[in-house]
């Protein structure tokens, strides 16, 4: 359940509210509003007599949640969650309002040149983060897996150079501290998704967290595996829409444009779209990509190489700079016509 406090309730009386929810064994996650605080009440299946609440001092309600996904839902916060990624030199990228944000870079960080290449050509095209895979989860262990921590200098280095934000893939618990030294946006893969000790160390860890969906998973499995990094207390999680598997074979998966609306709906989450891996054809990304624009994304991630035909992974559906171009003006165009910008 949630419990409202009143507009101006003190800090000693949401002090006691979260106290008491911690005597009965249930997690307290207050969110501090401009106007009044919300405190999301987490824990076991076992009844809670809401009364017991709502006749303490401060208290204005109390709202049950009936969904499994507890802090993700609109129940626990009506209003879209925005927070801001940081780059360098105390510059900062906002997800969730008005502004889209668009992530674009390689599948892989394939050497120092070719990131840094990659930076300042999509930079020059507007994106405001910087994507690269220094450890890349592979369906064959004979394919190329990436080149770990030099990958992660070499994205820090464009960090430096460019302003952008860096976005990578974490795969294991082990390696988020490492990974947290050099991005600022941690990735958890589709096949990563119920991986809950990783999700667990990723809501410890306090970076934002882009969530992509498991090419088998329902909305409801994706909302359930951010409640995990949720939590822990990190609320900083971005949920992505990255292709389904389906009976169809023209595309590499299938886009489900539909879960960007459902989403808007059931959770207060930002939604960010994948159209590279949706379709894994490379003419096909800019079409999804103004769809998704058009259903209400709250942005893009796009893979851009500077020589898809030479990529060590994902080349067909890469963009190339000049293409990465062409595609953020047709989504400005989109964008523009739904109150928004890119």
């Amino acid at each position: 359940m949630v419990v409202i406090m009143k507009s101006g309730a003190t800090v000693k009386e949401i002090s006691a509210v979260v106290a008491r929810i911690e005597s009965f064994n249930f997690r307290a996650h207050p969110i501090y509003g401009e106007e009044r605080t919300i405190i999301g009440v987490v824990g076991n299946d076992r009844p809670l007599d809401r009364t017991v609440f709502e006749l303490m001092s401060g208290v204005e309600t109390t709202v049950p949640i009936l969904k499994p996904f507890k802090l993700a839902s609109r129940d626990f916060k009506k209003e879209n969650s925005m927070f801001s990624i940081l780059g360098t030199n105390g510059s900062s990228v906002k997800v969730g309002g008005n502004d889209l944000l668009l992530i674009a870079g390689p599948c892989a960080a394939e050497s120092r040149q070719q990131v840094l290449e990659s930076a300042h050509a999509v930079k020059e095209a507007g994106a405001r983060a910087l994507r690269a895979g220094a450890y890349k989860p592979r369906t064959s262990p004979y394919s190329f897996q990436g080149y770990g921590e030099d990958a992660l200098k070499w994205m820090a280095e464009a960090r430096e150079q460019t302003g952008l934000a860096v976005v990578t893939e974490v795969m294991a618990p082990e390696q988020v501290p490492l990974v947290s030294q050099y991005t600022n946006v941690m990735q958890i893969g589709a096949r990563n998704m119920q991986n809950f000790p990783l999700l667990n160390a990723v809501g410890a860890c306090m970076k934002p967290v882009l969530l992509k969906r498991g090419m088998m998973s329902t909305i409801e499995e994706l909302l359930m595996a951010a409640e995990y990094i949720l939590s822990n207390g990190n609320y900083n999680v971005m949920l992505c829409e990255r292709g389904i598997r389906t009976f169809e074979t023209s595309t590499r998966n299938t886009l489900d444009i539909n879960a960007v609306p459902v989403l808007k709906k059931l959770s207060h989450l930002p939604v960010i779209v994948d159209p590279s891996h949706a379709t894994g054809r490379s003419e096909y990304v800019t079409a999804a990509a103004r769809a998704a624009i058009a259903a209400g994304a709250d942005g893009l991630i796009v893979e851009v190489h500077p020589d898809p035909s030479s990529a060590l992974s994902d080349g067909a559906q890469s963009l190339t700079p000049e293409q990465f171009n062409d595609m953020v003006r047709q989504t400005r165009r989109i964008a523009a016509a739904m109150d928004r910008s890119i």
